[in-house]
């Protein structure tokens, strides 16, 4: 061994040297002649830039090439360790010197890669556990002419395992959606579980803008994404509501979203790689609260208003105080009509039966009902009016304006004789001792949803009062007459 290659440094090989057939050029390692030293030169920057420790064997087992990594980890240096033969009395201790140089060794007749575990020395005598790959060099003829060996420390190596598992296991097990967005807020990667909630194939959904996706909630999930890219992961998750675009049409769920910003980690400042969007659909649930805080809300309400109609002494503002009450949330307008001349059995219920508007939610600024009706006008209401329906069969009837313009949906409104705005109208039935006292109507506008069935509920509760406060108000007229 010449005091060239002990010493690390790179010059021409003497005369009587053999020339070596292993890997040439490194940090501290010997390089060729000046027709190389540019090649020379660009190999000991590539390994001196490798993030794995590496060193080289010739076929006698002596150190060629010491990288900064490998300095790093055991702090040796490329100076300090080339040019010894094998890792014993200075890497490794010698009672496992024989077996770790057997195992290296061995790997120039073996055929790909080996790898092994077993503990190395630090320079300052401490011990650390590397995982190492080994693999021959192999010269023109095709002989071993000496080895490589990559290590690092194996809790680096696990961390980069454990890594790369959970990526694996996000993107094919995990059981909520997981869509990997670029920096240009497309779909880059999406797992199973995300692709059945956006309900389409897993390579469909590769690239396409979020709003060919999604027909509702793409602003809020692309300013949130935004934001990410920007300013980095919010520090609790988010709940949105979207429509998602589906062969079977549009479907709204709510999703629970955690963002993290994805960075280079090869970079020497971070460079964003996109955003982790991970969801999980909690429609279901979200809609449970949504009943339960309205049911408490409705319920709340229903025990204000029998408080304040208790104390009214006339029955009829009574009523009107439950009309009030059940307007707030729930809808626009109200009014109350009841039948002319008196309630009406279920008997009499087949022949025409003639609507006097008694009360009416103020359509300009809020306030309490307006009370009328003294003069015993009926209503003109056209044969198939909501309201004459809900008397015949004493029962709930919907009506809605449908998809039309916003002329037209004035002309339906005002044509029933409702407020211009109305486009969703819910009529109850007022019924009190088998009697028919008459109906009230809850109207609501564009911007609200139709009433369901729920609502229907809730109406049919407030319209027990009311003909109650009615049936008592007929009751008190009696007895003034007599």
């Amino acid at each position: 061994m010449s005091a060239s290659r002990r010493s690390g440094t790179t010059d021409e090989l003497g005369p009587d040297e053999p020339e070596r057939d292993g890997p040439e050029g490194s940090s501290g390692s010997s390089g060729g002649s000046e027709g190389s030293a540019g090649g020379s030169d660009l190999l000991a920057a590539l390994l001196d830039g490798m993030d794995a420790a590496l060193c080289a064997f010739d076929a006698d087992g002596v150190v060629t090439h010491w990288n900064r990594e490998a300095e790093r980890i055991l702090g040796w240096s490329a100076a300090e360790a080339v040019g010894r033969h094998g890792f014993a009395g200075w890497a490794v201790r010698e009672a496992d010197a024989e077996e770790v140089e057997g195992r290296l060794m061995s790997a120039m007749q073996s055929p790909g890669r080996q790898v092994h575990e077993f503990a190395l020395l630090t320079k300052d005598g401490g011990r650390v556990l590397v995982r190492t790959q080994s693999a021959a060099v192999r010269g023109p003829d095709g002989k071993p002419a000496g080895l490589y060996c990559a290590f690092s420390e194996v809790h680096a190596q696990i961390d980069l395992e454990r890594s790369i598992a959970l990526s694996e296991a996000l993107f094919e097990d995990a059981s909520w959606g997981v869509v990997l967005v670029d920096a240009d807020l497309r779909p880059a990667v999406v797992n199973a579980h995300a692709a059945r909630a956006l309900g389409i194939g897993r390579t469909s959904v590769l690239g396409r803008p979020l709003g060919e996706l999604l027909a509702q909630g793409v602003e809020e999930v692309e300013s949130a994404l935004t934001h990410v890219l920007a300013e980095g992961a919010p520090p609790a998750p988010a709940e949105i509501w979207v429509s998602v675009r589906t062969p079977e049409g549009e479907r709204r769920r709510c999703w629970r979203c955690g963002f993290v910003r994805l960075a280079s980690p090869l970079a020497e400042e971070p460079v964003p790689l996109g955003v982790g969007w991970l969801f999980q659909d909690v429609t279901e649930g979200k809609q449970a609260e949504q009943e339960a805080a309205q049911l408490r809300f409705r319920t709340n309400q229903l025990h204000r208003a029998a408080r304040a109609a208790a104390e009214c002494e006339d029955p009829v503002e009574a009523a009107a105080v439950h009309l009030d009450f059940a307007l707030a949330g729930f809808a626009d307008h109200a009014l109350i009509d009841r039948v002319a001349g008196g309630a009406v059995m279920d008997a009499d219920t087949a022949g025409p039966v003639r609507l006097v508007r008694i009360a009416v939610t103020p359509s300009g600024a809020p306030g309490p009902s307006l009370l009328g009706g003294e003069a015993g006008l009926p209503v003109r209401y056209a044969e198939g009016h909501p309201a004459l329906r809900c008397v015949a069969r004493a029962g709930s009837v919907r009506a809605d304006a449908g998809e039309v313009s916003a002329e037209q949906a004035r002309e339906w409104a005002v044509g029933r004789q409702w407020p211009a705005d109305a486009v969703h109208a819910l009529c109850a039935v007022l019924r009190s001792r088998g009697r028919t006292w008459g109906v009230v109507t809850f109207l609501r506008g564009a911007g609200r949803n139709a009433f369901e069935r729920a609502d229907a509920v809730y109406a049919e509760g407030v319209a027990v009062r009311i003909a109650s406060a009615l049936d008592l108000a007929a009751a008190l007229d009696v007895e003034g007459l007599q």
